[in-house]
C-alpha cells in the first residue's frame, strides 16, 4: 500500500511530505484549496502525462516521489526482476518534470521509462476520478468496466490479436485478388534482379577483402623494394644496424667487468638485439611471400569492375549488394505466398475460425459476469436511495464481430422511468448517474486486486442520507484495503479512520497549498465547517461530534 508521498514545487505546493495510514482516509478543505492536487501528483508518479504546467511558477522543476509497501505483492517483485530493477519490500517511484515540460522517471533510484511507471502502477493504485460518471456513458468505457470486473483482460487481448491476424490475412487475400497482374510484374522484376545478383555470387565481406588485396597487388613492386631496403639497412649491408649493435654490445659487455655501471646499458642492448632479430626474421618471411602477380591483379580488377557495375545498376554501395539480395528474396517469398489464392483463402478461413473460438469464449465469460454485475450493482443502488432502479448489463450482438469481440456492452437501467430497461444515458439524471457510477466503482473496487483505492470527489451530486451510506460503503472498503477519498461531504468524511485538511494561504505574495493531519478536535472543527454556515456555532460543533460518533466503530 501507499506509505509516503513527497511533493516539491508542484502547481501551488512548495513542499509536502505525507505519511499514509491504512484504512479509510478523507481529504477535505475549502473549494479551490487544492484537494485534487495530491491526487494529480500521485498520478504523475504513476506515469500520467506531464507538461510544464505542473511546475510551480518561478521554479526550475517539479518533483514527486511515492513509496509503497509491496511485501504482499509478489508480482511486483517478479516484474522488477524481469526489468532489471532492484527492489525489496519497499518500492520507490519518482518523477521529475522541468520547466520545459521534459520529464524523467525513476524506479528504486534507477532511470526508468514512463511506460514502466504505468505498468507497475497498475498493481499499486486504482484512481476513480471525479468525472467517472461522464465517461460511464461511453460504450467503450462500459465494456472495459465489465471486462475488468470479470478478470477477462487476457481473453480480451487474445481476441484482439486473433482479430488482427484475421484482418491481415483477409487484406492479403484482397490485395492478391485485385492486383494479380501488378503482382506478377513485380515477381518477374524481382526474379530477374535476384538472378543478376545470384550470378554475381557476391559475399557479405567480399568487398572489403577485394579492396585489401587490390591495394596489395597494385603496390607489390613498392612493397618488395621497401622490404629489401629495410633488410639491407638492418642486416645485410656491411654497415648494417644489426652488425654495429652486435659489436657495441660485445664491447660494453667486456667493459662491464671493470665497471658494473655499464651492465645496465649492456642489458638494454641485449634486449634491442633480440627485438631487432625478430624484426629481421619477420621481414625476410614477408619478402619471400610478396611477389609481382599481374594475372591475379587483373583478375581482382575484373571482379571489382563487375561488382561496381551491379552496384551502379541497382543504385547502392557495393557492400550493400548482399543485403539487397536478401531483401528481394524475402519479398519474392511473400509474393509467391500471395499468388497462392487457394492457400490464402484457407489461411483466412483458419484465422477467422480461431477468432470466433476465442471471441465465443470471451462472450461466455461476459454473459456470466453481466448477470452477476447487474445483480450486485442493483443491490448497491438500493442502498444509495435508488431502490426502484434495476441495473442490467446487455450484450448487443455485432453482425461481423470486432477487435473487442462479438458483442457491444451496454449498461441499462430499468425502473427509474418506466419498467423497461433503457440505455443509461437516456434514463438517468445527473444525480442518479453519479450514484450509479459510484455503485459501479464500489463494486469494481471490491473485485480489484490493487491495495490502494483513491476516490476523487466521486460523491458529487449526492447528499443527506445517501451521503451517510456512501461513507459507510467507503469505510467498509477501508477494512479490506487502503482507501483515500477527496470529499466535500461531512457525512462521508465522518466515516473515515483518519482525515487530512487542505488549506490555501498566501506567503510573500505567493499562493501555496498545504495539508495537515487532523486530530480528534481538528476533525470536529473541520466537519463543522463542512456542515456549513458563516459562523461555526455550538450547535454545529455538536452536530459534527454526533456525525463522528456515529461513524466511529462500535
Amino acid at each position: 500500500m501507499l506509505r509516503h508521498l513527497t511533493i516539491k514545487d508542484f502547481v501551488i505546493v512548495d513542499r509536502l511530505e505525507l505519511a499514509f495510514a491504512s484504512g479509510f482516509g478523507a481529504l477535505t478543505g475549502e473549494t479551490g484549496a487544492g484537494k485534487s492536487i495530491l491526487i494529480d501528483a500521485l498520478a504523475l508518479a504513476l506515469g500520467e502525462r506531464a507538461d510544464a504546467g505542473v511546475v510551480r511558477s518561478g521554479c526550475d522543476k517539479a518533483e514527486v516521489a511515492a513509496s509503497f509497501d509491496v511485501a504482499a505483492l509478489p508480482q511486483v517483485g517478479d516484474w522488477l526482476a524481469a526489468n532489471d530493477l532492484d527492489g525489496d519490500d519497499e518500492l520507490l517511484l519518482r518523477r521529475v518534470v522541468d520547466a520545459g515540460g521534459r520529464s524523467r522517471a525513476y524506479i528504486n533510484g534507477s532511470p526508468a521509462t514512463v511506460q514502466q511507471l504505468r505498468e507497475v502502477g497498475e498493481w499499486l493504485v486504482d484512481i476513480h476520478g471525479q468525472h467517472a460518471h461522464q465517461s460511464l456513458l461511453r460504450s467503450d468505457a462500459q465494456r472495459s468496466l465489465l471486462d475488468a470486473h470479470a478478470g477477462l483482460g487476457e481473453a480480451v487481448r487474445a481476441v484482439g490479436a486473433a482479430w488482427k491476424t484475421w484482418r491481415d490475412a483477409a487484406q492479403m487475400l484482397r490485395d492478391a485478388s485485385q492486383g494479380a497482374e501488378a503482382l506478377q510484374r513485380e515477381r518477374d522484376q524481382l526474379q530477374w534482379q535476384i538472378g543478376e545478383l545470384e550470378a554475381l555470387a557476391f559475399g557479405d565481406d567480399e568487398w572489403a577483402a577485394l579492396d585489401v588485396e587490390h591495394r596489395r597487388l597494385g603496390h607489390a613492386a613498392s612493397l618488395i623494394e621497401g622490404a629489401q631496403y629495410a633488410l639491407a639497412v638492418l642486416a645485410d649491408d656491411e654497415a648494417a644496424c644489426q652488425r654495429q649493435i652486435d659489436a657495441v654490445s660485445g664491447r660494453l659487455a667486456g667493459l662491464a667487468e671493470y665497471d658494473p655501471a655499464l651492465a645496465e646499458v649492456a642489458g638494454l642492448l641485449a634486449s634491442v638485439q633480440a627485438e631487432l632479430a625478430d624484426a629481421v626474421s619477420t621481414l625476410r618471411r614477408y619478402a619471400d611471400r610478396v611477389d609481382l602477380d599481374p594475372a591475379r591483379l587483373a583478375e581482382v580488377e575484373r571482379r571489382m569492375d563487375a561488382v561496381m557495375a551491379n552496384a551502379r545498376k541497382f543504385r547502392v554501395q557495393p557492400a550493400e549488394l548482399p543485403g539487397l539480395l536478401a531483401g528481394w528474396r524475402r519479398r519474392l517469398a511473400e509474393l509467391d505466398e500471395s499468388a497462392d489464392l487457394a492457400g490464402l483463402e484457407a489461411k483466412v478461413a483458419a484465422a477467422g475460425q480461431e477468432y470466433r473460438e476465442k471471441a465465443e469464449k470471451l462472450s461466455a465469460g461476459r454473459r456470466q459476469a453481466a448477470t452477476e454485475m447487474g445483480r450486485a450493482v442493483s443491490e448497491i443502488m438500493r442502498q444509495l436511495a435508488l431502490s426502484s432502479g434495476r441495473f442490467e448489463v446487455a450484450l448487443v450482438p455485432l453482425a461481423e464481430g470486432a477487435v473487442y469481440g462479438l458483442e457491444q456492452v451496454e449498461f441499462r437501467i430499468g425502473g427509474l422511468a418506466g419498467n423497461e430497461a433503457k440505455p443509461l444515458a437516456k434514463v438517468a439524471s445527473g444525480g442518479e448517474l453519479s450514484r450509479i457510477s459510484l455503485a459501479i466503482q464500489v463494486l469494481t473496487s471490491r473485485s480489484a486486486a490493487v491495495p490502494t483505492l483513491i476516490f476523487d470527489e466521486v460523491d458529487v451530486g449526492i447528499g443527506g442520507g445517501v451521503a451517510e451510506i456512501v461513507g459507510r460503503l467507503l469505510h467498509e472498503l477501508g477494512s479490506e484495503r487502503q482507501v483515500l477519498c477527496v470529499t466535500h461531504l461531512p457525512q462521508v468524511a465522518a466515516r473515515a479512520n483518519w482525515q487530512w485538511q487542505v488549506s490555501k494561504a498566501s506567503r510573500d505574495g505567493i499562493t501555496l497549498s498545504a495539508i495537515r493531519p487532523l486530530d480528534a478536535d481538528g476533525r470536529v472543527e473541520e466537519i463543522a465547517r463542512m456542515l456549513g454556515g458563516v459562523e461555526i456555532t455550538d450547535i454545529t460543533l455538536q452536530h459534527a461530534r454526533e456525525l463522528l460518533g456515529a461513524g466511529a466503530p462500535a
